[in-house]
């Protein structure tokens, strides 16, 4: 079957209307050649499609059928004409970005509303994901930009620095490890913690880490809000493991304890990734640069 965009629009018109004159008129076309066109179109499908009568015509079992397919096919194309349009006079954009958890929700809020406040014909997706898999994504093109950590190998990918976004150990205060400097992730694992959302990068990227040291985390409970997992901790009920930005200046007024961990891979800066391609002139590219921090200010 090959129906056309004035075909299927005046089919709509006539279920709609229930009249072939009045399908014909919103069609801008001739009566003659409103019927010749439905008549072909039931040709085509092997089926009738509208039933006539006295008052006008209805649709059949394969006419209802084929109104809900071309109600979806013209909001498609109705859709994708308004946005050809606008890439043709270099309008519109829209880009995928992967991030860790700190990215999404402390370093790139602020960052991306002076981006798009800039640039009000590109739209954004975020997605959170941990850096592996970010970093995986970038490569087989799943993803135009992504923010991860810099104890990922990036070969074969333009980078530029973004921030430093250390992990820390939130501990309840006067806890036996709060003695210590630097607490190394596996005595960590020792504890009982208290984990952010556990479909979040983060909890994804700390289940990893630990599956390498081969001990599990035991985590009793897991929340979507750093603020309501200090609280826990303040409470005793375990440690946490947080990115040291998200934790603010509110930490000193409250019964809790900071430590750095000393692991390597915690210590950790992100970057953010595009392929080797990728041109400033694009959308994800402007973005790439706005992000670099002697761009940003940062």
């Amino acid at each position: 079957m090959r129906f056309d965009w004035t075909d299927l629009q005046l089919f709509v018109h006539a279920c709609e209307a229930g009249s072939m004159t009045a399908a014909a008129g919103r069609s801008h076309l001739t009566l003659a050649a409103s019927s010749a066109r439905l008549r072909g179109m039931e040709d085509q499908a092997g089926v009738a499609l509208l039933l006539r009568h006295s008052r006008g015509v209805r649709p059949t079992a394969a006419g209802e059928a084929l109104l809900r397919h071309a109600h979806a096919v013209l909001a498609q194309m109705t859709q994708l004409r308004g946005e050809l349009a606008l890439h043709g006079r270099g309008a519109l954009g829209k880009i995928h970005l992967m991030c860790n958890t700190s990215a999404l929700v402390h370093h790139l809020p602020p960052l991306l509303a002076g981006f798009l406040q800039q640039h009000p014909s590109i739209d954004i997706v975020v997605e959170e994901s941990a850096s592996p898999l970010t970093v995986q994504a970038v490569r087989q093109g799943a993803t135009d930009l992504g923010i991860a950590s810099d104890a990922e190998d990036m070969t074969g990918l333009q980078t530029a620095f973004f921030c430093k976004d250390p992990l820390v150990l939130v501990l309840p205060r006067g806890h036996a490890l709060a003695r210590n400097r630097f607490v190394a992730f596996e005595q960590v694992l020792d504890l009982e913690l208290v984990g952010y959302s556990a479909s979040s990068a983060l909890h994804t990227y700390l289940s990893l880490q630990a599956a390498q040291l081969g001990k599990p985390m035991r985590v009793r409970a897991n929340l979507g809000s750093f603020e309501a997992m200090c609280t826990l901790v303040e409470q005793g009920v375990g440690a946490a493991v947080v990115p040291a930005a998200v934790l603010g200046t509110g930490v000193g007024g409250r019964r809790l304890t900071v430590r750095p961990l000393s692991d390597a891979w915690a210590k950790r800066s992100l970057v953010v990734c595009a392929p080797v391609d990728l041109q400033d002139s694009q959308p994800a590219g402007r973005l790439f640069h706005f992000l670099k921090p002697a761009v940003r200010g940062g």
